[in-house]
């Protein structure tokens, strides 16, 4: 849960966002409607404006070294705006819906493109080393970045991801969330920007392993 002063904020940050793309606060306001309502849903225990809050946050201190801060701003955006736990194709979704909702308003296709491909780089799907290029690799650092949380925060944001899937049995959820933690402690490197990595990637591993022999992996 964010504070409205939090969320009016976030709206300003949206609206000289796409003021980049010469789009007038009245055609940005609509698009912003969309992701709040999308991140403020009732069944989004983790991935929620809260999230999102954080991605910036990390985003913020990686900018320095990235080719293209707005189309990244755009793609964190979006990249969980499109959120089903039981789906398999969220990011694609979520794309999809940033190509809907900015095309319109003007935001150009060969930004597009962009924001879809780093949006659906955060599915997490390869084990090997993080990518080389430096806005996915920033994107995909700050998306995990809580995995190298302190412990009590690590602790919350299981604890909420196991509410967002309270459809699936206990059973059912051991081995599902067992297998995505041993996908991510089978990577040689968690993080690729160095700093997150000497700020978070000790303690993602330690953190990651704990929960995996709560589960009984």
């Amino acid at each position: 849960m964010i504070s409205p002063e939090r969320l009016e904020s976030m709206q300003k940050d949206w609206v000289r966002l796409l003021e980049r793309y010469n789009v007038s606060a009245a055609d940005a306001y609509p698009a912003f409607d969309v992701l709040a309502a999308a991140y403020s849903a009732p069944d989004r225990y983790y991935h929620n404006l809260e999230h999102l809050t954080d991605v910036f946050r990390v985003l913020g201190r990686l900018a320095p070294g990235v080719a293209d801060p707005p189309a990244l701003q755009l793609a964190a955006w979006f990249h969980d705006a499109v959120y089903d736990p039981r789906a398999r194709d969220n990011e694609a979704r979520s794309g999809e819906l940033a190509v809907d909702l900015l095309g319109p308003v003007g935001v150009p296709a060969s930004v597009l493109v962009r924001v879809v491909r780093l949006v659906r780089a955060t599915a997490h799907l390869s084990t090997a080393e993080p990518p080389g290029d430096r806005d996915t690799a920033a994107l995909l650092d700050a998306d995990l970045a809580i995995l190298g949380a302190a412990e009590d925060r690590y602790r919350r944001y299981a604890a909420d991801i196991r509410r967002e899937y309270a459809f699936l049995p206990d059973a059912d959820y051991r081995a599902g969330r067992r297998a995505v933690l041993e996908r991510f402690l089978a990577r040689p490197r968690l993080f690729a920007h160095q700093v997150v990595f000497e700020e978070g990637e000790a303690r993602a591993k330690a953190n990651l392993a704990a929960e995996l022999k709560e589960l009984g992996g």
